[in-house]
């Protein structure tokens, strides 16, 4: 299924005439999950400020990991994630009856308050988390969001339904510590000032000041620590599971039907807590996004995942500092990256580009995609793209990746597809030709080209280049050094791509980057297949020679535009894929019977990493699996129906949005990052790209349409 979209034009699909995910949310839940509290700490709600920021936690309420907080702010965007508002005490008071909004779990496994018990709902508005908590005939409804561009997160109660009024009481709870790791309040001073609204907390001399800010409601200053919090997906992962939150004071409030209290947690020294005006720019914010990508009628899956694709574009290239030296909105930035993940990816090349058509251009974002396009340019050395850029500002991206920079080809072909912007390609021609000469010549970590076959081998004792990047300490645990089947795939579709806008420029070396095309489509031809299996080689040419264990990079020789398999062998893949690696929400890492792989996923660091790329479910792998199989069978109602399973899986673990990987048995548990960018852009670049061609198809028979 090649990309055939211009100009972002996007099917005007029927299935689901009426209100979006925003007014008619696609997932909630009631008192079946919200009182659960294991179910409900397995569902994870995120909210983003396009900077690298976020808010986010529990459907209980309850902090599980060291990542979870109401405001974690990207302090040097998109990096320098920290966390300043950990969570929050809430308590109301209705009738004399004293009851709990928040809930915490504490060293010895106590959890107190408990205030789950009370949540009557659950919902997403978009992404907008809203609960409704009850007490007697009281409906008392929370909502999280944040404001774009700005390290600032809205908190908004409101009384629903009641017979008497509603007293609230909400105690911040403030520190300022990397997201990665827990901190102890021993010894530590936090700052707090009371100001006009609320108060201005600086954790230390040189820290950036942050404020909490409450619209209808008292402020009294307080100062006490609540000691030993446990965060139990930290004592799952071998880690530190036990911190501190500092308490600066309590806004006080009365609530009647129809009135409402708004916090503003933000970095912002001008306050802005005006929370129905900020609401409704959100949800506008919300709204346009589906308009721009032409889904305001898509199927339901399709709005959430435009949404969720929302979360992962963020700014890149502020100045070293912005933020800390006050100047806290986004205006000036140079360009857009892509996170990785949440919670705790940072903008990764190889991710960047794999992500990037599904998460701008079928989303009808391409002023974005060129930005992202433009900032990795930027960044090319000796024909390397950066493998990831650190969360510290002021580090030097890493470049030990052999196929980000040949992903780079398909996203810049990707967008001049959708939008005939010939002007941008011309201008990334020369870093085009850069890249593909140093791989002629080769270039650093051994990346280059055999002279014998034409292949591209790449790889060195100690480093990982490709996508199944694990290490411990020293050790790689899938090394693939040689000659990987998908980077032969990608560098196929490099040469291609090259030759391409040479050739539609009347350059004369098209033909020679045509002929190297050639050569090794025809070398991987002759070596990467055996006659006496059904499936391609992994990698060739190893230290112990020839590598044919059954994994799914093989599926990228038919997935790519420019495929080096066609016919029965294209076939021949994609059945032994299905057979062996095939799972509901993508492809294992490593076929079961393979004496190395590993069913399932969890523990410390050494086991995780062990295990991570040796039978996992991958997400993202489900998006070439399906493209694959539409190339091979023709049947689009068909394809699509292999993605209708995310459905389901919305409603688990990063709520309305894909996780990173699942465990390889059976029921296969969501594990790793709750929200994967490359994850959420292949279903959702695959499923748009099915629909048209499903409507097409419907449309040449005369029968309406049924996805």
């Amino acid at each position: 299924m090649a990309v055939t979209r211009r100009k972002v034009s996007r099917p005007q699909v029927q299935e689901s005439v009426g209100p979006s995910v925003i007014d008619q949310p696609l997932i909630s839940f009631g008192r079946e999950i919200c009182g659960d509290v294991e179910a409900g700490l397995r569902r994870e709600w995120l909210v983003t400020n396009g900077l690298g920021g976020y808010a986010s936690g529990t459907v209980s309420g309850i902090p599980t990991r060291s990542y979870h907080g109401l405001l974690v702010a990207a302090l040097d965007p998109p990096a320098e994630r920290t966390v300043l508002v950990g969570g929050m005490i809430e308590w109301a008071t209705y009738d004399g009856a004293r009851f709990p909004l928040s809930a915490f779990e504490y060293g010895d496994g106590t959890l107190d308050p408990q205030g789950y018990r009370h949540i009557q709902s659950f919902s997403l508005e978009g992404t907008v988390p809203v609960w409704v908590f009850v007490q007697a005939d009281a409906w008392l409804e929370r909502r999280v969001w944040m404001r774009r561009g700005t390290n600032t997160t809205y908190v908004m109660y409101s009384l629903l339904r009641a017979t008497a009024p509603v007293d609230l009481e909400i105690t911040p709870l403030v520190t300022y510590r990397s997201f990665h790791a827990l901190s102890s309040g021993r010894g530590w001073q936090i700052g707090v000032e009371e100001i006009s609204q609320g108060a201005r907390i600086q954790a230390y001399d040189g820290a950036v000041p942050f404020y909490l800010r409450a619209e209808g409601g008292q402020f009294a200053p307080g100062g006490a620590w609540w000691w030993n919090l446990r965060y139990r997906a930290e004592a799952a992962r071998g880690l530190n599971a036990q911190g501190d939150l500092y308490a600066p004071g309590t806004f006080r409030t009365t609530l009647r039907p129809g009135m409402i209290l708004t916090l503003e947690l933000t970095t912002e020294a001008i306050a802005r807590p005006d929370g129905p005006l900020a609401l409704v720019d959100e949800k506008d914010r919300q709204a346009k996004l589906l308009r721009q990508a032409n889904a305001s009628a898509a199927h339901p899956v399709v709005q959430q995942l435009t949404l969720a694709a929302d979360q992962f574009v963020v700014a890149r290239g502020l100045e070293p500092g912005a933020i800390k030296a006050g100047r806290t909105d986004a205006a000036g930035a140079q360009g857009k990256t892509i996170i990785a993940g949440y919670h705790w990816f940072g903008d990764w090349g190889r991710d960047t580009m794999i992500s990037l058509s599904g998460l701008t251009l079928a989303t009808g974002r391409t002023e974005d995609a060129a930005g992202i396009l433009r900032t990795f340019a930027r960044y090319v050395r000796d024909g390397l793209l950066p493998n990831n850029f650190p969360d510290k500002s002021g580090m030097d991206p890493g470049y030990n990746t052999a196929d980000a920079s040949l992903w780079y080809f398909l996203a810049v072909r990707a967008y001049h597809l959708a939008t005939d912007d010939t002007a941008l390609v011309d201008a990334f021609l020369p870093v085009l030709r850069d890249i593909v000469d140093h791989h002629i010549k080769g270039t650093h970590y051994n990346i280059g080209v055999d002279p014998d076959d034409g292949l591209l081998r790449a790889g060195e004792p100690g480093v990982q280049l490709t996508w199944m990047d694990a290490k411990i300490g020293d050790w790689v645990i899938t090394p693939r050094i040689g000659k990987p089947v998908e980077i032969n795939a990608l560098w196929y579709n490099a040469l291609r791509t090259l030759a391409e806008f040479l050739d539609a420029r009347d350059d004369p070396t098209a033909q020679a980057y045509g002929l190297l095309a050639e050569r090794a489509r025809t070398s991987f031809r002759d070596r990467f297949m055996r006659a006496d299996l059904s499936y391609l080689a992994d990698v060739l040419d190893g230290p112990q020679g020839d590598d044919w264990s059954l994994r799914p990079n093989q599926i990228f020789a038919v997935s790519l535009p420019y495929p080096l398999l066609d016919g029965s062998a294209a076939r021949s893949v994609v059945d032994a894929v299905g057979r062996s690696l095939l799972t509901s929400y993508g492809l294992r890492s490593l076929a079961p019977v393979d004496p190395a792989y590993h069913g399932s996923y969890g523990g410390d660091t050494l086991h995780r990493d062990n295990a991570y790329h040796q039978g996992p479910v991958w997400t993202w792998l489900m998006g070439p699996y399906v493209e694959a199989y539409y190339r091979v069978y023709q049947d689009a109602s068909a394809a699509l129906q292999l993605l209708s399973p995310f459905q389901d899986h919305l409603r688990d673990a990063g709520l309305g949005s894909i996780s990173e990987i699942l465990e390889g048995d059976p029921p296969h548990f969501p594990r790793g990052c709750i929200a994967q960018a490359w994850g959420v852009a292949e279903v959702l670049r695959v499923w748009r790209d099915l629909e048209l061609l499903n409507v097409q198809a419907q449309a040449r028979v005369g029968t309406p349409s049924t996805t």
